[in-house]
């Protein structure tokens, strides 16, 4: 280890570091735009001056290695005059148009400016303008008047995302940042530069012009789009989700998300095509109905039949709590041994960053919590040639549309009783008799494991107005009067949609089995009681950045 000493204070730090991750390891912030930890030094932008002992200049904290002995300064009157001409020479040509901007609230030139800024320039002349709206690809828009020329964008490409498109060209004050001639910013990771461009100069194209950060909340959770299980913020404005960004987790996404995930993954929540509540086929006809109907429909139906008759298949889009119930359900209450989940792997569609082939959040999970068949393998073919076979007559489908494979659609058609559970309408709830509405990952408190096996939370970012009533203890006319007030509240959500594991729980209690939960939290808790792999967790241990299961390895996770 190398001591040194910044602003006073004695450190003992790892020798190959610079200035400025020493710093930053030890509290102290010292003022970036174009240095990121995870990319590499560029020394653009100057604002990360600083004065060291013994040394004739000034010199930048990120490109400047530690040595035993270093005096460092970052608040000493020459970094403050420093600091003060940089940001001066940074505003000269930058617009002055915060107020239009998205990247305002969360604009590091616009914090800087307040921050080291004199808040006056010397240069009174007309600025010099520069391309607007330029579409740099699919997903990302540049205003080159406001970009500063950290290259930060250039660096992710190229290191990172492993495509070199984006460029400089022209010289001194007319730089412009620009594609190379022929090619366009469209890698599956293009959206991670309007994350880190310090300034409002890249900007999404699904978000542009939507929010303020200051008027969303912003809610810790993962993305559902792959086994990856990215962490992410959702952001949500009036109980409806506009973004989804990367959340800092070295031990799954670093610091980056897929496109994919970014822009799909939550669209479901506020979909056309969401459930508003159960539906039960009646004289060949779907119509809603409330939810004491419908769990006493489903009672009704599963006691007509023998347990040997009867079939479940839980799903890797469902969480752990969520696949806990229903296979204690299956197997206990109902007592069939005919049970398994659908794997849906897509071959060729991974790479070596973060992008998955199994493109669903919890395979690994619903493996850890025993949602196999009997012989500990993934797959519903044993279910599949019973259906056909007509041994098994009552399919119980847990948040998957298996009917989207064409093949399976063609033998559900053997079925007496087709039960889903779903958050939206498709070719599953199209075939089925009863179908219970489900919520959303952005809707519900559970869990969800990685491929590696790491166990993280989700968390309602939007709420549910039968759960806020409940929360709220309001009473039903003061809360339908509020609703009716706020035309914007309830976007994206819908009334009566419930918990897997909830509407289960209450099926099986109505049925004589023993499942009485009042909150995920306490099934989570029965999870590490009964089951060895989740022993010792908690959701408290979980925590913002998850936690390993004991046991990583199902014997199922190879097959």
């Amino acid at each position: 280890m190398t001591k040194i000493t910044i602003d006073g204070k004695e450190l003992e730090v790892d020798p190959k570091l610079t200035i400025i991750q020493a710093a930053a390891q030890n509290g102290i912030h010292v003022p970036n735009f174009c240095w990121h930890p995870k990319l590499s030094v560029a020394g653009n932008c100057r604002i990360c001056l600083v004065e060291v002992e013994k040394m004739p200049k000034l010199v930048i904290a990120c490109a400047t290695q530690v040595a035993e002995g270093m005096v460092v300064k970052t608040k000493s009157e020459k970094v403050v005059k420093a600091r003060n001409s940089v940001m001066e020479f940074l505003l000269i040509n930058h617009p002055l148009d915060c107020p239009i901007c998205d990247e305002a609230g969360e604009c590091k030139l616009q914090d800087y400016a307040y921050k080291y800024s004199i808040g006056a320039s010397r240069f009174q002349e007309d600025k010099v303008h520069k391309p607007k709206r330029v579409e740099l690809g699919p997903h990302v828009l540049l205003d080159v008047e406001r970009c500063i020329m950290c290259s930060r964008c250039i660096r992710f490409s190229e290191e990172i995302a492993h495509q070199s498109a984006l460029t400089f060209t022209e010289r001194g004050t007319h730089v412009i940042l620009t594609t190379f001639p022929g090619t366009q910013l469209d890698n599956p990771y293009s959206m991670n530069v309007v994350d880190i461009c310090p300034v409002g100069a890249l900007t999404s194209r699904d978000f542009r012009f939507k929010a303020r950060v200051w008027e969303m909340s912003s809610t810790n959770s993962i993305c559902v789009g792959c086994a990856r299980g990215c962490n992410t913020f959702v952001w949500v404005r009036n109980n409806e989700i506009l973004r989804l960004t990367p959340r800092k987790n070295e031990e799954v996404n670093s610091y980056w998300m897929c496109d994919d995930g970014r822009l799909n993954s939550f669209k479901s929540v506020a979909s056309e095509k969401r459930l508003n509540g159960p539906l039960i086929r009646k004289d060949g006809v779907k119509v809603e109905v409330g939810w004491d109907e419908a769990i006493s429909k489903v009672v009704t139906e599963l006691h007509t039949y023998r347990k040997h008759e009867i079939a479940g298949i839980a799903s890797a889009y469902a969480t752990n709590e969520d696949n806990y119930i229903f296979t204690r359900f299956i197997k206990e209450v109902i007592g069939s041994k005919n049970f398994g989940f659908l794997s849906h792997v897509k071959s060729g569609s991974e790479d070596d960053l973060l992008i998955r082939a199994d493109k669903t959040p919890n395979s690994f999970g619903a493996l850890s919590v025993g949602a196999a068949g009997e012989n500990g393998t993934v797959g519903i073919d044993h279910i599949l040639k019973g259906i056909s076979e007509g041994t098994i007559k009552v399919l119980y489908v847990l948040e998957d549309n298996i009917a989207a494979d064409p093949k399976i659609a063609e033998v559900l058609k053997n079925l007496e009783m087709l039960i889903v559970h779903s958050s939206v309408r498709n070719e599953t709830t199209a075939k089925a008799d009863i179908v219970l509405s489900a919520s959303t990952f952005a809707e519900k408190n559970g869990t969800m494991t990685n491929f590696n096996g790491r166990v993280q939370r989700i968390r309602p970012a939007v709420a549910m107005i039968e759960q806020e009533r409940a929360m709220d203890g309001m009473a039903m006319s003061r809360w339908d009067k509020f609703a009716a007030q706020n035309d914007s509240w309830g976007k994206g959500t819908k009334r009566d949609a419930r918990s897997s594991w909830r509407i289960i729980a209450a099926v099986a209690s109505a049925m004589g089995g023993k499942m009485k939960y009042a909150t995920a939290e306490e099934v989570f808790k029965e999870m590490t009681e009964r089951l060895p792999a989740f022993k010792g967790l908690s959701y408290a241990k979980v925590g913002i950045h998850g936690a390993h299961l004991k046991e990583i390895k199902p014997a199922a996770a190879k097959k």
